[in-house]
């Protein structure tokens, strides 16, 4: 077993969903004996306003699809709540097994990837990333972070796999980073997911690197953003986490995922690269600009149907709510689907914790007062993302429940859905326990 400490999370009470409505109302729903019971059956009647908040998304076409997934524990199937169809206008309906542009959600599943090698001991948690890529070694970091690429200084200390897991390493991102640091990585083609064939008015277009090995020597080649272990910054260390893996297991790194992961778990509708024959499943991506639905990739004509020159273990993967939720359910199961072992216990309960190093400042982040996992949020036992195109999935370990939303537009910041979701989750809830208060009198 290659893990140094096994620590259980010291979490705050804000929830993984922004905000502390979830936890009150998972709270609450635990206190419920029929709580449980209530998802085996009509869940679209069971949590009313959370469909009315779907219905109402779909209805008025601020979105073609909304479905949301809920499952307990081991139970083999999650329910859904929700609909619409694959495009605006469309016949097609979304379910369970239509196609969705996860891109961050990709995050846990390479975050788990790299704690199966890991497990494997083929590393440690805070081993130097320059002793699996040499490239890192000589790495300098900028002096200011939005400042000339010459004017650095040498590396406090190494970046380490803990730190690649938790954004933590002072690399930067071409969604956070500016300046010349910015400019070096479109000029040098280090992009992560993929948005669409055509190009978008005011949003760089760049040629990406031809391969993740050289996508990632040129990363090494240019300096960090931030000395390591000091600050949270959204970055692209889990696309670099990729490479880390196919060095260290010797294999193409979505072969790794196939052969470790999606194979072993049943994700049959997992890909970086959608068959030419499943094309009639993937959901269309719109472009919110003020009131208007723009097609940004649809679905007919994506660009996720063509192979990517880097496959983006931060962002590149489209995936299906019934795969998606295998994975949870695995991550529920720490680490069995069932009675299948896919990864070690202590593998998930590690990659599930606070593994943000201490001697990081949290100010100004989106991590004040959370913790950060292998690719995730952790936060008051609970662990997941979000993507960039609208989805949302998690799990909760204290209440054993597993949950997923679906839907397909850009920016993610577009519409307020996920705060709205959970105002309408915790009614649903307050009409639950206020129910089974007056039937118990």
């Amino acid at each position: 077993m290659a893990f140094r400490t096994f620590e259980q999370p010291s979490l705050s009470r804000r929830s993984l969903f922004r905000g502390g409505a979830y936890a009150m109302a998972g709270a609450t729903l635990a206190s419920l004996p029929f709580g449980r019971a209530l998802l085996a059956h009509d869940v679209s009647e069971s949590w009313p306003n959370v469909a009315a908040m779907a219905n109402k998304y779909v209805s008025e076409g601020k979105v073609a699809n909304m479905l949301l997934t809920f499952g307990w524990g081991q139970d083999d199937m999650a329910h859904t709540v929700g609909g619409g169809t694959l495009a605006l206008n469309g016949s097609t309906e979304a379910d369970m097994d239509s196609l969705y542009r996860i891109y961050s959600m990709s995050k846990p599943i390479t975050g788990m990837a790299t704690m199966m090698l890991i497990d494997d001991g083929a590393f440690e948690l805070d081993t130097p990333l320059y002793d699996i890529i040499p490239a890192f070694r000589d790495t300098q970091v900028l002096v200011d972070p939005e400042g000339p690429l010459d004017n650095t200084v040498a590396p406090e200390r190494p970046i380490t796999i803990r730190q690649l897991l938790t954004h933590t390493a002072g690399i930067g991102y071409t969604i956070t980073s500016k300046g010349p640091l910015l400019d070096a990585y479109v000029a040098n083609g280090i992009v992560g997911g993929r948005v669409s064939r055509f190009p978008i008015p005011g949003v760089p277009n760049p040629t990406p690197a031809p391969g993740l090995e050289v996508w990632t020597n040129r990363l090494a080649s240019l300096p960090l953003a931030y000395q390591p272990a000091t600050k949270w910054s959204y970055s692209n260390s889990i696309d670099l986490l990729g490479r880390v893996i196919e060095v260290a297991s010797g294999m193409d790194f979505e072969a790794f995922l196939k052969t470790r992961m999606f194979e072993p778990l049943g994700m049959t509708s997992t890909w970086m690269t959608v068959p030419e024959s499943e094309k009639g499943r993937l959901t269309d991506n719109y472009g919110i600009l003020g009131e208007t639905l723009l097609p940004l990739d649809p679905g007919a004509n994506s660009i996720f149907l063509d192979e990517p020159k880097v496959p983006a273990g931060g962002g590149g993967l489209v995936s299906s709510p019934k795969d998606y939720d295998r994975f949870l359910r695995m991550l529920l199961g720490y680490g069995k689907l069932g009675d299948e072992r896919i990864m070690s216990e202590e593998a998930v309960r590690v990659g599930t914790s606070d593994l943000i190093p201490e001697t990081v400042d949290l100010t100004g982040s989106w991590m004040v007062g959370q913790g950060h996992g292998a690719g995730g949020r952790s936060v008051n036992g609970t662990f997941g993302w979000g993507g960039a195109a609208g989805t949302l999935a998690a799990v909760d370990y204290k209440l054993g429940l597993r949950t997923g939303l679906y839907t397909q537009y850009m920016p993610s910041d577009a519409y307020p859905i996920r705060d709205e979701y959970l105002a309408a989750l915790e009614a649903d809830v307050a009409a639950m326990h206020a129910g089974h208060a007056n039937h118990a009198s």
